[in-house]
């Protein structure tokens, strides 16, 4: 996003408070008729309790279900919970089935039964299939709404027969879903071959076999990767054998995209990527305690390290002013192979098979990088404590620290992974229990042997 975008919403935002407090709701009226389901969305995610209230009473009923999508979860059950039966059941009553899919998941049992009610035999059938799908998969993903051609007919035929369709053709159609009678997935017809080709050209003649399906239960991580190496704009999606069941668009793969993005980096401090900036207090302390928790646990892990070397500490008080310094530099170092090995594993890119040629790598540059900053802290500290062994001790110690937190950052993620505990979310607590640990067991260890 853009300099100039981020202002503009920041002013936006300053704008609709001022107008909310002063009461004027006629004028923040029409200023949401001017702004985009997107902009609402981020506005009332910007919004404490109060404010967000107001807001929401003023937004265009017809625009309520797109905005339900755009927001977080979290938010989402917020709007939800103030909106009665009737409102909720017109807002998602224009929703394509993939967007109502996302949204009747989070509805109240009694609102989820009274829209399955409303829709048609073949639309509840539609959604159903969805459903019975992992919302994190390609077929929770996929949207059934598809044109789907015979292989046998002419070009002439499509067109005709996407002419009648008009206005109900389903949005971002780029491809046409080449099935047999059996609903078998054969190929793709690219409308740009459609309207190119000699109209009396059959189908079969002008599809093509490049486009793979991608089977339903696909993790959603994956159908992003996918979109990404072979710049797709749609995809089609099939069961395991083979038949069509829909489609996915870029403009989901554009949501898992940014919901990764947000999950790594709210993940580093132990926080959802869905939750709600102005929940309430005793809901936000609650969550944040276990990692809090976490934290201090290990953090007592690492004062016991240090109260293993009290003596040493009492003979020698310089090295409790340069311990900081090892752990800091242990713990920069494992986070960036940290963050390398975590984007690794997302992409798919770094497996059991590969992890060997990271650890070594990570190893020899922990090293390089070990053995340069050693140096410099090391003259730093002999001449702020005239003292040539402390100055080696401390070298010593940082480049053990930084060989070994380079390869923790690379090992713990698969570890992690493997035990099913999201990398993202635990990997920079434990590498920084890991580097605190062995940091100040290297630094008063050593100290304890040659000093002490």
């Amino acid at each position: 996003m853009s300099v100039a975008t981020d202002s503009n919403q920041e002013n936006r935002l300053r704008r609709v408070q001022a107008i909310l407090d002063s009461g004027a709701l006629k004028e923040a009226g029409r200023l949401l008729g001017g702004l985009a389901p997107a902009e609402i969305a981020h506005l009332l995610e910007a919004l404490p309790a109060t404010e967000r209230e107001l807001l929401w009473g003023l937004v265009d009923e017809s625009m309520d279900g797109e905005i339900l999508l755009l927001v977080t979860d979290e938010v989402r059950a917020d709007l939800i919970r103030r909106m009665d039966p009737e409102e909720i059941l017109n807002a998602v009553g224009g929703l394509e089935l993939d967007d109502l899919a996302d949204l009747v998941q989070d509805l109240p049992v009694a609102i989820t039964r009274e829209v399955m009610d409303s829709l048609d035999v073949q639309h509840r059938k539609r959604l159903e299939a969805v459903l019975s799908y992992s919302e994190d998969t390609a077929g929770g993903l996929m949207n059934t709404d598809t044109v789907t051609v015979r292989a046998e007919v002419t070009l002439d035929v499509v067109l005709r027969y996407l002419r009648r369709l008009g206005e109900q053709m389903p949005r971002d159609t780029d491809l046409l879903f080449v099935v047999n009678r059996f609903d078998d997935y054969l190929g793709v017809l690219r409308l740009s071959e459609l309207v190119t080709r000699d109209p009396a050209d059959t189908v079969a003649e002008a599809m093509s076999l490049d486009v793979q399906a991608i089977p339903a239960n696909t993790e959603q991580s994956d159908v992003a990767q996918r979109f990404e190496r072979l710049d797709l704009i749609s995809a089609p999606v099939v069961d395991d054998s083979g038949k069509l069941l829909g489609r996915i668009t870029i403009d989901d793969v554009v949501d898992i995209i940014r919901e990764e993005g947000e999950h790594a980096f709210m993940g580093q401090a132990g926080l959802s990527e869905e939750e709600d900036m102005f929940a309430p207090v005793l809901v936000s302390a609650k969550r944040r305690a276990v990692w809090l928790g976490v934290n201090l646990l290990t953090a007592f892990l690492a004062s016991w390290v240090i109260g293993l070397f009290e003596l040493t500490l009492q003979k020698v008080v310089a090295l409790a002013v340069l311990m900081p310094i090892v752990a800091s530099m242990g713990g920069i170092a494992g986070s960036q192979t940290l963050t390398l090995a975590i984007r690794g594993i997302a992409l798919g890119q770094l497996t059991g098979k590969n992890a060997r040629q990271l650890m070594l790598k990570e190893l020899a540059v922990g090293a390089i990088n070990g053995v340069a900053w050693a140096a410099v802290v090391a003259v730093v500290a002999g001449v702020w404590f005239s003292s040539i062994q402390i100055a080696g001790l401390i070298g010593a110690a940082i480049v053990i620290n930084l060989m070994f937190a380079a390869f923790t950052g690379a090992l713990l993620p698969l570890l992690l992974e493997r035990v099913g505990i999201d990398p993202a979310l635990a990997g920079s607590v434990l590498l920084t229990t890991v580097t605190d640990v062995v940091g100040f067991f290297a630094f008063l260890g050593l100290a304890t042997l040659t000093i002490a």
